[in-house]
């Protein structure tokens, strides 16, 4: 997929003010660490990841995504009255219908003209919604449109503790320790065509590689029957994620380099998707990128599922680490086995 008038135009997140560490669940797990005879610390040396965010009990989906695209609203050239779509990319969503985007859009003061709906594709909601939101402006049906995310790791991470205290188990552990690295976090961002174009930031294009074989590797459920057919449970092969979430990154980012004739030097800079430690080190060394050109956040914000990569670009950006002229890969990975890959020239 090639663009020639797609402009990323602003960034807005919103993190919560609960600040949950590594040691913070430890300590809650301290019966499995005894019985499994771990050491205090295990968890954050396994993950790279300090600490992560929670919102409040019962806090809503749509309240994060307005209180982000608020803010993207306000570091945008566009006014509400010009967002010809609003999409919703998050796993989590306050019901199964209608429409979270519909909330959102109520929030924002969005007009009747604006096309509303959800998309759900595990970690990479965002990066689907921009490519909808990309075509749609390429092909000249609108000249501005939003995706926005908000995600919440609490109660399923809370269900994995109580779990993990019951059963006290190994391979129990080794199924959900990946759900401890969740966190919580909104974001929205907003593209436009050229003419509306304030920022410079060009998305060029990208590319989308699958390894459906692999759907049962990370699995958050039960699925949606009514009544659902048991207590919601996150369950992750980390190893196998990893193994073969390699094959597919290096497929996927080849692919990418010659869509968008990208020169062995390139691209500049690079925003992935924040697993943890392992996943960024080995990605980093089987694409042949060095660290240096990546920004990071999990270490602080853990795995915020759709939010993660736009949240550290915008973060990145903030902090000056991506530069007029880069050219950007924004490379996401989630479960299903699904990859994205987009380059803006900042």
């Amino acid at each position: 997929m090639l663009y020639s008038k797609v402009y990323l135009d602003s960034f807005g997140y919103e993190l919560p003010s609960n600040v949950v560490t590594s040691d913070d669940l430890e300590k809650r797990l301290e019966p499995l660490y005894d019985a499994l005879h771990f050491q205090q610390g295990q968890l954050e040396a396994i993950t790279g990841i300090r600490e992560r965010r929670f919102w409040d009990a019962g806090f809503k989906m749509h309240d994060g995504a307005i209180k982000a695209g608020r803010k993207a609203l306000e570091a945008s050239v566009i006014s509400p009255s010009d967002v010809g779509m609003l999409i919703y990319g998050g796993v989590c969503r306050d019901n199964l219908e209608p429409a979270t985007a519909c909330a959102v859009a109520n929030g924002l003061g969005l007009g009747g003209q604006t096309q509303l709906y959800d998309v759900s594709n595990a970690c990479l909601g965002i990066l689907n919604g921009m490519v909808q939101l990309a075509n749609a402006i390429e092909l000249g049906q609108m000249r501005a449109g939003m995706v926005v995310s908000c995600e919440s790791a609490r109660q399923i991470v809370d269900i994995t503790i109580d779990r993990l205290l019951e059963t006290r188990d190994m391979e129990v552990f080794k199924k959900t320790v990946a759900t401890l690295t969740g966190g919580s976090g909104a974001v929205a961002v907003i593209l436009t065509d050229q003419r509306l174009a304030a920022s410079g930031h060009r998305v060029l294009g990208g590319v989308a590689r699958s390894a459906a074989e692999h759907h049962q590797l990370c699995v958050w459920g039960p699925d949606t029957g009514i009544p659902a057919s048991g207590l919601h449970v996150m369950e992750t092969d980390p190893v196998g994620v990893l193994q073969n979430g390699v094959v597919l990154g290096i497929d996927t980012f080849r692919a990418f380099r010659q869509e968008l004739a990208v020169s062995e030097n390139k691209p500049d800079k690079v925003i992935c998707h924040q697993v943890g430690a392992t996943h960024q080190r080995n990605i980093l060394d089987a694409i042949g990128m060095d660290p240096s050109k990546d920004f990071t956040t999990f270490k602080f914000l853990g795995n915020i599922g759709t939010v993660s990569l736009p949240i550290t670009a915008a973060i990145a950006a903030e902090r000056e680490f991506l530069t007029s002229g880069d050219l950007v890969g924004f490379l996401g990975i989630g479960s299903g086995l699904n990859c994205l890959m987009l380059g803006i020239e900042w």
